[in-house]
């Protein structure tokens, strides 16, 4: 059963940039929301016969929603100008091997990596806006016009092939920011962990040994610690240099190694502890905080990985297993003392929280799930989920109507003066009808749906990460 109709519609926009102001805005925008939501993802799955497998191999675009201006909503997208977009334009043809996808005669970075789509996710650091892909070095973007500068090196601290991370965690208070990543050595395999000033110099990095070379998208940061919930989802480098294999083939399951927190000090970057979780594996971190002397990490757990659901293009999520917000609260003696769960189970997934709220304790996070999860056949994200913490029992859920998807990470807005309730930025896909808006929901009252949206003249492919930014 076909529970994503025209899903294949949305996959199949190849939006070109552009720049408006947005002629159909619908509702009420609130008077403090002012600012500029950025998203980032895939958006081009197709170069000349050459077509992509995988939802993580599409070049990335960067859309800009800026809210707030006297001449009303700007809207501007542009795809990332990288190299790999760059070179393949000039030649007209697939050129580079990519996540999910090899071909005769692909090509490496160096002959050892990918060359980075920059298609995952987009942060504002150092005065400048980056995009990032799943491993190495960001590009940067002009955050208003989104047009390209090059690879952001941190003042050459850092290389083209330098293990990098997409979800680096940024200090709101002193412009620090820490990031990963791994060395897929199989001898030698490495956690490398980076601190860099709000200047963008390096403050320190740390080289720290892995069991396996275990793949880590996300992790979390406190204000004492670094912690990775290192799944056993081991990945072969030596099948994609060697042998020809994608990123994607590269990988195995091995849950006889068991998953591990490996918790850092964030003032030293050395490791404080090991502590085995079991054998599930993890994508995204909720968030994480320190609570006295134990910490809490909150990641949405599933049984085993999630990107093999990413696949084939575009016959997404067909057998997509069940996940849940899952708490962590480890101990100073590293013992793991409490587990507890939000009562969610539709595969939920790009979660996100209050920026105000990022190392600190809180309760309430919004997150995208599916609503046939466990049912076969094709699915997408038609899931938009409002949880607390402090009533894990009772999610607050809106559902779209069939052909209609969620297109993006959601990102929450506070009312600075406390005056009004928070509200809930989310892109919202019509496949069938070929339309995009961005959609604007009660934060806290999700289920009653959006109150106000903006609709871009361009419909845009569903994307993935998201970062609002405000005047």
């Amino acid at each position: 059963m076909d529970h994503a109709p025209f899903l294949d519609r949305a996959l199949a926009i190849v939006p070109r940039d552009d720049t408006y102001i947005a002629e159909r805005v619908s509702g009420r925008l609130p008077a403090f929301l002012r600012g500029t939501y950025y998203l980032n993802g895939p958006a081009r799955f197709a170069r000349g016969p050459v077509k992509y497998d995988h939802w993580l191999d599409g070049d990335g675009l960067v859309c800009a929603v800026a809210f707030g201006g006297e001449d009303g909503v700007r809207i501007t997208h542009r795809f990332v100008r990288t190299r790999k977009l760059s070179e393949e334009e000039a030649a007209d043809r697939a050129i580079y091997r990519t996540f999910g996808t090899a071909f005769p005669g692909d090509r490496l970075n160096r002959g050892v990596a990918l060359e980075s789509p920059a298609n995952i996710s987009v942060y504002p650091f150092a005065g400048t806006l980056l995009a990032f892909g799943e491993q190495g070095l960001p590009s940067e973007l002009d955050p208003i016009a989104l047009e390209t500068r090059g690879l952001f090196t941190f003042r050459g601290a850092l290389t083209d092939v330098t293990p990098f991370s997409a979800h680096p965690k940024r200090d709101a208070a002193t412009g620090e920011l820490i990031n990963f990543g791994v060395s897929f050595s199989a001898a030698h395999p490495m956690l490398n962990v980076y601190s860099f000033a709000a200047d963008g110099t390096l403050n320190w990095r740390r080289r720290l040994p892995l069991d396996a070379p275990r793949t880590i998208h996300d992790f979390a940061v406190t204000a004492r610690h670094i912690a990775f919930y290192a799944s056993p989802y081991v990945l072969d480098a030596a099948a994609i240099v060697r042998r020809g294999r994608t990123v994607m083939d590269a990988l195995s399951w091995r849950p006889e190694l068991g998953t591990r927190l490996l918790v850092l000090s964030r003032e030293t970057g050395n490791v404080i502890a090991s502590i085995p979780l079991g054998g599930c594996y993890s994508l995204h971190v909720v968030n994480g905080f320190d609570d006295g002397a134990d910490l809490v990490v909150d990641v949405i757990e599933y049984e085993r990985p999630i990107y093999e659901q990413y696949r084939v293009m575009p016959e997404l999520f067909t057998g997509v297993g069940r996940g849940r917000p899952v708490r962590y609260l480890a101990g100073a003696d590293g013992v793991v003392h409490r587990r507890a769960a939000i009562a969610y189970s539709h595969a939920p997934d790009f979660p996100t929280t209050d920026p105000h709220d990022a190392s600190r304790a809180y309760t309430e996070f919004w997150m995208l799930g599916i609503s046939a999860t466990g049912q076969p056949g094709r699915k997408f994200f038609d899931e938009l989920v409002h949880a607390d913490w402090s009533r894990p029992d009772r999610p607050d859920v809106y559902r779209d109507a069939a052909g209609r998807f969620f297109a993006g990470e959601p990102a929450v807005v506070s009312d600075p003066s406390g005056r009004e309730a928070p509200v809930l930025i989310c892109p919202m896909c019509d496949a069938e009808h070929g339309r995009t808006v961005v959609a604007i929901f009660p934060a806290r009252d999700v289920a009653r749906g959006p109150v106000a949206s903006v609709e871009l003249r361009n419909p845009l492919p569903p994307l993935f990460h998201s970062y609002f930014v405000t005047s």
